[in-house]
């Protein structure tokens, strides 16, 4: 192996010098002579490390990490490689021993050193597909024959065509869809290998494999002709940091996944100019908080998924708005709180994003009605999905905030992937009409269209309020009623105990919550008299029915009258005798016992 000039910084004096391999990121560490370094290269290549191990991804019992070192640790013997762990939890340290730092973790604890024999650096890509689909060349039949046999508990079964079958499975040439998930691939393996074996195919997944750098997903895609969905998701890849050469390669792609790939945006937009005929890109949970404006790439682009990022600024979010054909925006759990789009006032439509019909911008932190009104700014959003915001939390009525929303939202069809009929619409419009009908006036509104005047505070506020009077015309004064407040008194039933078999005994007046049970009713007594529950029996007279009394143990068993509230026995008692023709309104009753 030949050594860069400028890799080794001084092989006469006692220092640690560097060496650097041409083709590979292997740093080794050797001391005083060139003879201790070949040494460490035999050591190398007879324990069977790739020469690039230096970034390569490793798997090692279900854990996956990167290389970041291979070579000696003294005072140990042999080989070992540096490994920083995704899950920093299966760590030791962060790439030191006895005081020397051989690598740096970006965790305190996510790296450790591993024995070459421990480490998995996985396999080419048409061995993970002859694996995965059953079409490894050493399962077939050693005879040959065309009859097999299956076994069904101790009967033996004989099967013909299944050889048949196999072989139809192993023309790997009839295969459009490719799925090699969680197999372990590092490689394209063999040049051209991929197209003479698989020339039909347009989708591939590698989803969480071990693929360590956009130039092997190159040397896989270039020999894929009609490659129109790929899935590279969770691989921790090394993506370009200056413009790839013009390449064909992508020509064809239309969906593109790199969720937690740590891709960033300056990156995707780099290798972007060869995606021309991309329309969905995923890039979920990549840590970007950081946008630049597409200038040179992702025109075509129709959906994109920068979902659990961070990017909590409302100024990102307004570089991708010139995005001409974006028609779908997953921007959830970023932590933003607000959006605004300052080309036009309230009541009008915005440039931006003129193409946007879906935004998901669920559990963020959005608490402030004027993002809703923002959004009413877009010219085409039909549907909106902001689940999980405090904005959500307002009021006490999760329904009444859905109405709210859809009556700022004129266009929207869709909420919180609930449609929403005519009829709703209609109802969220008019209930919005009356609730802030009052502010309105307040405001300088009037039913007058001569004097109807409100502030620019208000109709900030409430963009479509003036919209909305001239659809369903201006609230009546009998519609503007204020709410009446909650009161605990309000909530109180008058309730007048009585004991037949006492005379001495006054009645007792009590006032009870309308929730309170039976149960509780007797307790309350058991204080007040003194005589136990169980020797209880009460009879329940009310003024809205005829003169009898009901007993509460045997008429309204049905209800289940220990766990019976105030409220429903009120309501029970006249329905039980709704023949008599009484009227049924609450009103002060009576009980006895």
């Amino acid at each position: 192996m030949l050594l860069r000039k400028n890799g080794i910084e001084d092989l006469q004096t006692n220092r640690v010098s560097r060496l650097c391999f041409p083709g590979s990121h292997i740093d080794v560490i050797f001391h005083r002579s060139l003879k201790k370094y070949l040494e460490l290269q035999f050591l190398m290549m007879t324990c069977s490390i790739p020469s690039d191990a230096v970034g390569r991804r490793i798997i090692r019992n279900g854990e996956y990490g990167t290389v970041l070192y291979a070579g000696k640790v003294p005072p140990t013997t042999g080989f070992w490689l540096g490994v920083e762990w995704d899950n920093p939890e299966k760590g030791k340290h962060n790439g030191s021993h006895e005081g020397i730092q051989y690598f740096r973790c970006r965790h305190p604890t996510g790296g450790s050193f591993i024995r070459p024999s421990k480490a998995n650096f996985g396999v080419d890509f048409l061995s993970a597909v002859k694996k995965q689909y059953g079409l490894n060349e050493d399962e077939k039949d050693a005879e040959g024959g065309t009859q097999s046999s299956l076994a069904f508990g101790s009967k033996i079964v004989e099967t013909v065509g299944f050889d048949s079958i196999k072989e139809k499975q192993m023309q790997l040439n009839t295969l459009t869809d490719i799925s090699v998930d969680e197999c372990a691939v590092s490689l394209a393996g063999p040049k051209e290998e991929i197209r003479r074996a698989c020339p039909n195919v347009k989708q591939i997944s590698l989803s969480k494999n071990l693929l360590s750098s956009w130039k092997e997903v190159i040397a896989i895609a270039s020999q894929v002709e009609n490659l129109e969905i790929l899935n590279l998701s969770q691989n921790k890849m090394k993506f370009p940091s200056t413009p790839p050469p013009a390449s064909t390669t992508f020509c064809n792609l239309k969906t593109l996944a790199l969720n937690q790939t740590g891709v960033t945006w300056t990156e995707v937009l780099l290798c972007a100019t060869g995606w021309p005929a991309l329309e969905e890109l995923h890039l979920a949970a990549n840590d970007i908080s950081l946008l630049k404006r597409p200038i040179d790439g992702l025109h075509n682009l129709k959906w994109l998924n920068l979902s659990d990022n961070l990017l909590t600024d409302e100024n990102q979010l307004l570089l991708l708005a010139d995005l001409p054909r974006l028609e779908t925006l997953i921007f959830s759990n970023n932590g933003i709180s607000s959006i605004h789009f300052p080309d036009v006032e309230f009541g009008c439509k915005t440039k931006m994003f003129p193409s946007l019909t879906h935004l998901i911008i669920k559990d963020n932190r959005i608490a402030e009605w004027s993002v809703i009104n923002e959004l009413d700014k877009l010219q085409k959003l039909q549907s909106l999905d902001c689940r999980n915001n405090p904005l959500m939390d307002i009021e006490k009525n999760a329904a009444t905030v859905k109405q709210l929303i859809i009556a700022k939202i004129g266009q929207l069809r869709f909420l919180n992937k609930s449609e929403i009929t005519p009829e709703e619409r209609k109802g969220a419009e008019l209930d919005y009409r009356k609730k802030y009908g009052l502010d309105w006036l307040k405001a300088g509104g009037n039913q007058d269209p001569n004097k109807n005047n409100p502030s620019e505070e208000f109709l900030a506020a409430h963009p479509r309020f003036q919209l909305l009077c001239d659809k369903y015309g201006a609230p009546e004064d009998g519609e503007l009623k204020r709410e009446q407040p909650f009161s605990l008194k309000s909530q109180l039933l008058a309730l007048t105990f009585k004991c037949p078999d006492r005379p001495d005994q006054k009645p007792i007046e009590k006032k009870l919550p309308e929730s309170m049970t039976i149960q509780k009713v007797k307790g309350l007594l058991y204080r007040l008299l003194k005589i136990p529950g169980s020797e209880l029996k009460l009879s329940y007279e009310s003024s809205k029915v005829s003169s009898c009394s009901y007993n509460t143990e045997y008429n309204l068993s049905h209800c289940y009258c220990q766990h019976c509230t105030l409220t429903l026995l009120n309501y029970l008692i006249p329905v039980k005798d709704s023949n008599r023709n009484h009227n049924h309104n609450f009103r002060p009753c009576s009980a006895f016992f």
